[in-house]
């Protein structure tokens, strides 16, 4: 049986949103991170999709939630992955993303900007738990992983700026390896019903580039701890075909 280490990331931010997905044109956010959001800023750290993907243990809450309202200009357009190939292949002139512009020039209402409102989060703080699960076939390499994450935490490596679940919501980390002196989680209980767990198949060699696939679970905040059961428990339901 391979041993499996839990590496634990101090994370901390000024601003952050969690998108609930059933407020679909308003962004309001949950008032804590999802597991994919968590898992997103492991693989910003340390990722290789055909050999081993992250599990998130659990979530903790350095700081009780607290939101700001926050109205901003987004396009309405996004772009075009098979357009950008064609133009990166040179069969193709670039398809340009209109920011700044009426149904008068662009033809459709799609296009443009608009003014949007967020609920985000501000000043948060978190602390995550994880742990490396190899890929069938690789999973004589469990040591040689954590030890290069650790590593790289440990520096302050990344391979992109991990973020709260924007991008112009920037995420700073920092490797914690005495669990003794950690401060404890704030003081917060709250259920909060069906929560997304993740939009990929992560059981999938090569998540998370695989098809989107979303998949949620029964989460609950207790004393400032959200436990996050395996993906593939029961606990976790998937789209069919979402393995």
């Amino acid at each position: 049986m391979p041993h499996h280490q839990t590496h634990i990331l101090r994370v901390w931010g000024d601003l952050a949103c969690f998108s609930r997905p059933e407020l679909k044109v308003e962004r309001f956010s949950y008032p804590c991170p999802t597991p994919s959001a968590a898992r997103g800023v492991f693989d910003a750290i340390y990722l290789k999709p055909p050999e081993f993907r992250w599990q998130i243990e659990a979530i903790e809450l350095l700081r009780p939630p607290a939101f700001i309202a926050l109205r901003r200009n987004e396009v309405k357009d996004v772009a075009n992955a098979a357009a950008v190939a064609k133009w990166m292949a040179g069969s193709a002139e670039p398809e340009p993303i209109w920011a700044d512009a009426d149904k008068d020039f662009t033809g459709s209402d799609e296009r443009g900007r608009t003014q949007r409102q967020t609920m985000a989060l501000r000043d948060v703080a978190y602390r995550f738990h994880a742990r490396i699960v190899p890929h069938p076939g690789h999973e004589s390499k469990q040591r040689a992983f954590d030890d290069q994450f650790a590593r790289r935490a440990r520096a302050g490596k990344c391979f992109q700026q991990p973020y709260f679940g924007c991008r112009e919501f920037p995420a700073f980390f920092e490797l914690e390896e005495d669990a003794a002196s950690s401060s404890p989680p704030a003081p917060v209980s709250e259920d909060l019903g069906w929560m997304i767990y993740d939009t990929f198949a992560l059981g999938r060699p090569g998540s998370p580039d695989s098809a989107p696939s979303v998949s949620v679970f029964r989460a609950r905040i207790e004393n400032g701890r959200l436990e996050v059961p395996p993906w593939d428990s029961d606990a976790v339901r998937k789209a069919p075909g979402g393995v």
